[in-house]
């Protein structure tokens, strides 16, 4: 491997022959130059972090210099997403997103694959975020169950020089077993990979383009070893047909994939290192993280029918890393050369980001510890945040205990005051607190079924008020609030209609005679909980080790 100013030359070349086209307009023997840009997984970062790190101001800097470069060499550009666009930044959340959609706009992306999150609003929601913007959102999986047609368009035709260019766009199955059932009860998520074969088979038939391009929201998982999740673009590669799609633009696992060897990612990628993709049965698979931290860059070459990949890098966005000093003193210094915000999607942004600061900047209370709420401790183990986002849950329902899949818990709160940002940082899905009436029996059945949820999963679930040592699929020693369960008394859960109706693979309980969907907001039934029992003590609420396996 010999390295390029710009990335990585990879001596190994990706060819893509479609031998069916038959009426070409490219011209035979000339190089064309087609570079692909790339992010996924956004989840509303369209303002720069806290320390000065990404958002679309920069990207829009970044993208339009990459656009002059390529044009200079007579290449073009194609700008795709990975999708979930939405879910993750309150200021953004509070607004549907439009303001990350709108600065896509001024980026001039060109089609985005529809994300698993793009789910957790109403259906409405979607189709207004649609309208905002102007490039299209692709899924060639998702069906309305009542008609049998797709819910979006399954690709997109670009003309670049002579090239045709189809992009086609694929949602990860899990959408409907992670996102929200109501959501769901008129729509099916088909197989990726089989619609990606009739997608294909059709494209070739009909528009005949000179290559094609898939826009995924599927994960990229080492080897196809994808655990409890749904087949990612690893395994879909290996099941195409070799060499027919030119590349994948994936999304949904959140990763720089950069390979350290065959079917092995870098652990720990260092940004402004140079970044190997993955390349599977003759395609190309790329993901960038997420959040905007990178823009992804392949430049490709086209000659006579076939695709070179010559160029691949991951282009921080003024990412930034923590450094030391001999004094003790530490700041955040930048990894490569800043990158200049642009001013006229700055100025765009400016008021959304201004209208959420205000709405969310207020403090609602304060905290003498953290609160964990950690992807890598809320899906392993039991945690204080939990504890107090399901005290809350009881305290609004008067239930007797609480359960909740610790998926739904995205980010922790540090020790000192507590804002409504912070709070919506942690529940950002806007679900709705919901009781059930339950007999002992039912309960000590669900809490069975609920209890085989595997840890490293978002349906690992976070308890309160209940005990037991589970073992070979059985509770021992089960109580509810320290009491042994009584099979013929009856006991109310408070839970998240997410869990109620059947997310994450949790035990159904909408169909219950007892089931109330109260219509409050999680988020809003934490934050009035902070308000009422702030200052609030992180100790009173930390686990011990009352649920535990063995």
């Amino acid at each position: 491997m010999t390295f390029l100013k710009r990335g990585i030359a990879l001596t190994v070349l990706a060819a893509c022959t479609l031998a069916s086209l038959s009426a070409q307009a490219y011209e035979k023997d000339k190089t064309y130059k087609i570079t692909i840009l790339h992010t996924n997984d956004h989840h509303g970062h369209f303002w720069r972090s806290e320390y000065g790190e990404y958002g679309l101001a920069a990207q829009k800097t970044l993208v339009d210099g990459i656009r002059k470069e390529v044009a200079a060499e007579g290449g073009s550009v194609l700008l795709l997403s990975g999708g979930d666009i939405n879910t993750g930044v309150p200021e953004s959340d509070l607004q549907d997103a439009e303001p990350d959609f709108r600065g896509m706009n001024l980026i001039g992306y060109d089609a985005m694959a529809v994300g698993n999150h793009e789910f957790d609003n109403p259906l409405s929601v979607l189709r207004q975020q649609e309208k905002w913007a102007k490039f299209p959102f692709l899924s060639a999986n998702i069906y309305q169950k009542s008609t049998g047609e797709r819910l979006f368009k399954p690709w997109a035709l670009f003309k670049r020089q002579d090239l045709k260019i189809a992009v086609i766009g694929l949602t990860t199955d899990d959408t409907a077993k992670i996102g929200n059932p109501e959501y769901f009860t008129d729509i099916e998520f088909r197989k990726p990979a089989e619609e990606a074969k009739l997608v294909i088979q059709e494209l070739n038939e009909t528009e005949k383009p000179d290559f094609i391009i898939a826009a995924t929201h599927m994960g990229h998982y080492d080897n196809g070893e994808h655990g409890s999740n749904a087949p990612g673009d690893v395994e879909m590669a290996r099941s195409l047909p070799a060499g027919s799609l030119a590349m994948i633009v994936g999304g949904h696992s959140q990763d720089p994939v950069c390979m350290a060897s065959e079917n092995k990612k870098q652990v720990d990628y260092v940004p402004g290192t140079p970044c190997a993709p993955d390349r599977q049965n003759g395609i190309w698979i790329v993901q960038a993280h997420e959040w905007g931290k990178y823009v992804g860059r392949a430049d490709f070459e086209f000659r006579n029918g076939e695709m070179k990949l010559v160029n691949y890098q991951l282009i921080p966005v003024n990412l930034k890393k923590k450094v030391t000093w001999d004094n003790g003193e530490s700041e955040r210094v930048l990894y490569t050369p800043e990158i200049a915000e642009n001013p006229q999607v700055l100025s765009m942004l400016t008021p959304f980001q201004n209208k959420g600061k205000a709405q969310l900047g207020v403090k609602i209370g304060n905290v003498n510890g953290r609160l964990e709420g950690d992807r890598s401790k809320v899906r392993f183990e039991q945690t204080n945040l939990g504890h107090l986002i399901l005290a809350a849950q009881i305290a609004r329902t008067n239930a007797d205990f609480g359960v909740m899949s610790g998926g739904g818990i995205r980010d922790s709160i540090e020790a000192g005051d507590i804002t409504y940002k912070n709070v919506l940082k942690v529940q950002p899905f806007g679900n709705v607190v919901v009781y059930a009436d339950l007999s002992g029996q039912e309960v000590i059945d669900y809490l069975t079924a609920v209890a085989q949820m595997k840890p490293d999963s978002g349906a690992y679930p976070q308890f309160a008020n209940v005990s037991f040592v589970a073992k070979e699929g059985k509770l021992n020693d089960l109580k509810i609030k320290g009491e042994p369960i009584d099979p013929a008394k009856k006991y109310r859960l408070a839970t998240l209609s997410f869990n109620a109706t059947g997310g994450d693979g949790y035990p159904r309980l909408d169909d219950k005679p007892g089931y109330v969907n109260t219509g409050f907001i999680d988020a809003e039934v934490l934050k009035q909980f902070i308000q009422q029992n702030s200052p609030l003590d992180a100790n009173a609420y930390a686990p011990k080790d009352e649920a535990r396996w063995e």
